[in-house]
């Protein structure tokens, strides 16, 4: 209908802008779990080489040895730190991703419920409409039938 035109385009356009937003959440999230095993691995690595160090180099070490895996270690955990700090942006991006798709699906819900308020109103009209024409039909009806028995009254 030509009349809820403008209505149906701000739904459509609105349905297309939430579409938008959810393949950003949906990539926010894909990113963040990627980072979020990077850093799971770093971890896992970092625990597993501590262990093996531990366990199997203990007796007659040369100092350099020792200095070099503590400098590795130093390292790994600088890395697993700024991991650390990428997965707490991207958790960022994933909740400001998350509440634009909130807005563009209530802001969606929002015309759709405007839209059919408007056509229950139209529905509502054209059901008085009808209801007006068929009372005028029988209300007719009626004048003429009481016309047509007077008329045979007086013949």
């Amino acid at each position: 209908m030509p009349k809820f035109r403008a209505l149906e385009l701000a739904i459509e356009q609105s349905t297309q802008q939430r579409d938008a937003q959810a393949r950003k959440h949906a990539q926010a999230q894909k990113t963040l779990q990627f980072a979020q095993g990077q850093l799971q691995q770093l971890q896992s690595y970092s625990n597993d080489t501590d262990a093996r160090w531990v366990g199997g180099h203990s007796v007659n070490l040369s100092v350099e040895l020792i200095r070099h895996h503590y400098q590795f270690m130093d390292r790994l955990q600088h890395a697993a730190t700024q991991q650390m700090g990428v997965v707490a942006n991207l958790e960022r991006q994933l909740a400001t991703a998350h509440q634009a798709l909130l807005q563009a699906e209530y802001r969606l819900a929002a015309f759709k419920q405007v839209l059919k308020g408007r056509r229950m109103e139209q529905q509502v009209v054209q059901q008085r409409r009808e209801q007006r024409a068929t009372d005028e039909f029988a209300a007719m009806r009626h004048f003429r039938d009481r016309a047509d028995r007077n008329t045979q009254e007086h013949v």
